[in-house]
């Protein structure tokens, strides 16, 4: 009997996937109701959604962790991913201050995957995407300047929402059946978009995954974390590595976490 190897295994699986025939470019309609439920976010999300939305495999022990350190936020939270060793991609610990973000896209792989496929075949297509859903919210008055967002429609009609404080992120709240159609007569636009009551602090200790440096080129369809274009596409995604501080650790090298909850005490009781 011939035994295989786990690290055999491995490497038959990850070239059972790369073999995987590239998936059929969505039409512009397809484009524009897949990216729905992202489109009114601040940019800087969006491009790490983009980016963390190609590795769908790593999202739900993301969520799982992320679900586990709800109760840390800024320095502790930083400090914590970096302690554990985690051994997803940096786009994906990106999202680790998101909890709420994440669990939607585990929710929901099926959309994750599609999401991070069409991103990785058609940049460009998906970007307009985007922009085609700003644009109807923005006629309808349903996207404006908020005291969490500004909105600024630019030169070529290209729709920038970015934080009001670069290093507190809101995440905004709304039904795509109704921002992106035509209100009735009558309907208060206003309260059609709503924010949390508390914003995701990401401060310098989070700059090791770009945070701080995250923005979209709009014009040029392009994406930059950390300083540089994210260029990971369907023909190099087995090789593309983005040029992100923090380290991309082997599961083998993850580390246990042994910090209290906020309801045990220091010898572990409840």
């Amino acid at each position: 009997m011939r035994f295989v190897t786990l690290t055999q295994l491995t490497t038959v699986t990850l070239f059972s996937a790369l073999a995987l025939a590239q998936p059929a470019p969505m039409k512009t309609k397809q484009l524009d109701k897949l990216v729905e439920r992202i489109a009114l976010y601040p940019d800087s999300l969006v491009a790490q959604i983009l980016a963390a939305a190609t590795y769908p495999d790593q999202i739900p022990d993301a969520d799982m962790w992320a679900n586990q350190h709800a109760y840390l936020h800024g320095d502790d939270l930083a400090k914590a991913i970096q302690d554990d060793h985690v051994p997803w991609d940096p786009s994906v610990q990106a999202l680790l201050p998101f909890p709420g973000v994440l669990h939607e896209m585990n929710s929901d792989l099926d959309w994750t995957r599609q999401l991070g496929d069409q991103y990785m075949v058609q940049q460009t297509a998906v970007m307009d995407a985007i922009q085609h859903d700003r644009k109807k919210a923005y006629d309808f008055g349903y996207l404006r300047t908020t005291p969490y967002d500004t909105v600024v429609l630019g030169e070529g009609g290209y729709i920038d929402i970015t934080p009001v404080n670069p290093a507190l992120v809101y995440v905004p709240i709304y039904n795509p059946g109704i921002v992106f159609v035509a209100p009735r007569a009558g309907f208060v636009v206003g309260g059609a978009i709503t924010f949390g009551p508390v914003g995701i602090a990401l401060g310098a200790a989070f700059a090791p995954w770009g945070w701080g440096s995250v923005h979209i080129g709009w014009a040029t369809h392009e994406v930059f974390i950390a300083g540089h274009p994210w260029g990971r596409t369907w023909a190099n995604r087995a090789t593309y590595a983005h040029p992100f501080t923090a380290r991309r650790f082997a599961a083998s090298e993850r580390r246990e976490s042994h910090r209290l909850l906020p309801h045990e005490d220091r010898r572990g009781r409840r």
